[in-house]
């Protein structure tokens, strides 16, 4: 008897929960708002909209409001009432400036204070009290670090003909970067990469039509940032394979499991992410688990595709404590990568963590040591990066890069669709290695160059023709865009720059003969994925540039992320880049967007808009 009315009061308790899911709408233009924070008013209980805006979240029958709290809108509180669907239109601040609270140079909006946050800077919006807001008090100062970035300058085709590349799929700086404007802050300038931003999204690229792995396109526009400046797109497209095509995996999970991953956007995080993968598996393919902590372990031994409970529940298991003995975890992933290696499959090592080792070799330098003498086994290195305040994307920017794979940035469950599932193909299956790209610019035609982004990928001239350098890897289906502003010949400006005549040799002139209709010829390289000799293909680029209005919606589209990751970088060659402006291009090359992405970016450098007016006002004084 005692032990059936227990089971009816826990039953009659967790009746009273229920579930409301919803979406949530911009009341302006009624676009879905995604990375809305939902929360539960009197509690530390609340989700955030993902890439549609919709939520789902379970409340108490105690509970009776919802607040919706999102950068560059109203803050909204809605009661709850009966239904389980709750549709939320939020509408947008006219003044959204008294909303942020600068702490971190010591200053502070006299409005209102409520503490400072875990980057500096806390969005407090109006009409919501300190006990809804996401933990605030008590958190450490950050410790993220990020490789510093020297920014590419103009150069004079007469002194520097060449520049050379390694080409980058990661994405990861662009998801990071929107974490940090939808907590509310400014991202740090070296977070900021930008090729990583534009090569988030994909393009409406042409494939190679023969057996080659790569195709190459170009396009000539003016900079809209500048227009007397013109800008080149150099763009590849990877072939595309079905996925029953694909050869077979090797894959080992490398799962950080120390203590700094216990948080909930960390571990639970992988977890599910992981899980998510563990659905694409074939049953030719197959897994094993490396976890470490103070200590590496095999938690799962190799196990085949068709055995998704048994890996789900491996993965389910995983907790954290301890130490981050990340190198003993690295080495034990390799070891049993290649005690189950596939010949002509694809073997890759996929590690989760946010970066912190304080086990053994943890330095940037070391990390970059051990991958380097691994890489060469025909295993490859994928990164997820998880968390936020102790992030190393330094370490695992240069882990990726070394180890011939790539890096992801996950900060929610969107992100985690996106790369472990809508880009299954092309973040996991190399088709093309080692490629690199050298575009030569005919000084006749281009007073001065400059290569955006990409500052962590560029190689010297004479490592183009060497097949010891490593470049980039392209997975299936892949696209690479890369944009250079050019000075075109004749325009007056700083950036062309001035040198005096040199004494002691003759100065460099262009050659006057039948090429002065070309601007630039582009190489580029690549290696088949198990091939050790590089193949060579070569565009030559007429000067024809076409008006910006009749530039492709592509090629809009990437310059607005571009001109947005300036501004972010407050990039000294930024010129008249203007966020109204940028806003304006990416709505009007937004094109189908079926997955939402670009109208999220709409509302990101939206919102960087309002974080970066608000953080002029508080430079000035302006309380």
């Amino acid at each position: 008897m005692l032990f059936l009315l227990f089971f009816s009061l826990v039953s009659f308790t967790n009746s009273n929960d229920r579930i409301i899911s919803g979406t949530v709408y911009s009341q302006a233009d009624q676009q879905a708002l995604p990375g809305v924070s939902v929360i539960i008013e009197g509690a530390s209980k609340g989700v955030m909209t993902d890439q549609k805006g919709h939520y789902t979240i379970t409340i108490s029958s105690k509970d009776q409001f919802l607040v919706f709290q999102y950068i560059g809108f109203k803050t909204t509180r809605v009661p709850i009432g009966p239904s389980n669907t709750l549709d939320v239109q939020l509408q947008s601040a006219d003044q959204a400036l008294d909303e942020v609270v600068v702490v971190g140079a010591g200053r502070q909006k006299k409005s209102r204070l409520v503490g400072s946050s875990a980057y500096g800077m806390a969005v407090v919006p109006r009409g919501v009290t300190v006990s809804n807001q996401v933990r605030i008090w008590g958190q450490p100062r950050p410790t993220e670090t990020y490789q510093k970035i020297k920014e590419n300058g103009f150069t004079s085709p007469i002194k520097e003909p060449l520049s050379t590349f390694a080409v980058d799929v990661d994405a990861a700086s662009y998801s990071n970067v929107r974490r940090f404007i939808n907590n509310g802050e400014l991202p740090p300038k070296d977070a900021v990469r930008v090729e990583e931003m534009i090569n988030y999204f994909q393009y409406d690229l042409k494939g190679p039509s023969d057996n080659r792995p790569v195709a190459i396109s170009t396009e000539l526009s003016q900079a809209p940032w500048n227009p007397q400046h013109q800008l080149l797109r150099v763009a590849l497209k990877a072939k595309s394979v079905d996925t029953d095509k694909l050869p077979p995996s090797n894959f080992v999970f490398l799962i950080d499991v120390s203590g700094s991953m216990a948080e909930s956007n960390r571990l639970p995080l992988v977890k599910t992410s992981l899980k998510m993968l563990v659905d694409q598996l074939r049953d030719k393919d197959k897994v094993a688990l490396v976890t470490y902590a103070g200590t590496a372990g095999i938690k799962l031994e190799s196990t085949p595709g068709n055995q998704k409970m048994k890996i789900k529940d491996a993965i389910d298991d995983l907790s954290a404590n301890g130490s981050t003995a990340g190198g003993a975890g690295i080495k034990m992933a390799y070891k049993l990568a290649r005690e189950q290696y596939i010949k002509e499959g694809n073997n890759r090592i996929i590690l989760a963590s946010d970066g912190d080792f304080n086990v053994g070799p943890s330095s940037d330098e070391d990390m970059e040591e051990l991958i380097t003498e691994e890489r060469e086994s025909g295993i490859n290195l994928s990164i997820l990066g998880f968390g936020m305040v102790n992030l190393k994307d330094s370490k695992m920017e240069i882990m990726a890069d070394k180890g011939r794979g790539n890096y992801a940035y996950i900060d929610n469950l969107s992100e985690a669709r996106k790369a472990i599932i809508t880009e299954f193909g092309g973040t996991l299956f190399t088709v093309a290695k080692d490629v690199k790209i050298q575009v030569e610019f005919n000084p006749a035609k281009v007073q001065a160059y400059r290569l955006l982004g990409y500052e962590n990928r560029l190689l010297e001239s004479k490592d183009f023709n060497n097949d010891q350098k490593i470049g980039g890897d392209m997975g299936v289906g892949h696209s690479v865009t890369a944009y250079y502003e050019i000075v075109p010949f004749g325009v007056r400006d700083n950036y062309a720059g001035n040198v005096d005549p040199l004494k002691y040799q003759t100065n460099s002139k262009p050659i006057n003969n039948t090429y002065n209709h070309e601007i630039a010829q582009v190489k580029f390289r690549y290696k088949e994925p198990g091939g050790q000799k590089s193949k060579l293909e070569q565009l030559t680029i007429a000067d024809k540039p076409i008006d910006f209005h009749h530039a492709s919606a592509d090629f809009r589209f990437a310059s607005a992320v571009a001109e947005l990751g300036m501004l972010l970088r407050n990039s000294e060659y930024k010129q008249q880049a203007d966020y109204d402006r940028l806003i304006a291009r990416a709505k009007a090359a937004k094109g189908t967007d079926e997955e939402g992405y670009r109208a999220e970016f709409i509302r990101l450098a939206e919102s960087a808009k309002l974080l970066a007016r608000s953080k002029a006002v508080a430079n000035l004084g302006e309380y």
